[in-house]
């Protein structure tokens, strides 16, 4: 190998790192509906401080069978929460709210109770910026910082199909 081609795959190696450091998440929380709960959810902001729009494609832990990226929208009278399989963009520059009644991070056939006090590894997958792995404390106490339906749906995709989830709490 070159001397060319050597510092060439070193700067390509280092570009999901450099990425990923332009990701910020700021006040993470999971929490479940109840004790005996099948499901639950994180909660966070994601800022993204780097000049180019990224967006959230996936989430993963162990904490559960699944995770994925949900949303609620409307149908007639019925909220429904739906999977966005799109992700969540995050432009350049701003910040993005998962919120409960919003946006989140959801976990499909827990595997335990999530317990106050405990914490849970989640890995979040940007398009451009990779794998960021965060570590959420579980508070099933925490209230949402807005209660009622305003501003439900910011951020909900017009197009979004999914199924409901009846004893979830995302």
């Amino acid at each position: 190998m070159s001397f060319k081609s050597l510092i060439l795959a070193g700067a390509c190696a280092l570009i999901p790192a450099l990425a990923s450091a332009q990701m910020a998440v700021e006040d993470p929380y999971a929490r479940a509906a109840s004790a005996m709960a099948i499901s639950g959810a994180a909660f966070m902001t994601i800022t993204n401080e780097g000049e180019v729009d990224d967006r959230l494609i996936a989430a993963a832990s162990d904490v559960s069978e699944r995770v994925e990226l949900h949303t609620h929208i409307m149908d007639g009278d019925v909220m429904r929460m739906v999977e966005v399989e799109e992700g969540f963009a995050v432009p350049a520059g701003e910040s993005i709210q998962l919120q409960r009644g919003g946006l989140h991070v959801m976990f499909l056939g827990l595997r335990e109770p999530l317990e106050t006090g405990n914490e849970i590894e989640v890995t979040l997958t940007f398009e451009n910026a990779g794998d960021m792995t965060v570590t959420i404390p579980v508070d099933n106490e925490r209230m949402p910082a807005q209660m009622g339906t305003g501003g439900m749906m910011h951020g909900a995709p017009e197009n979004a199909g999914g199924h409901m989830m009846m004893d979830s709490d995302g």
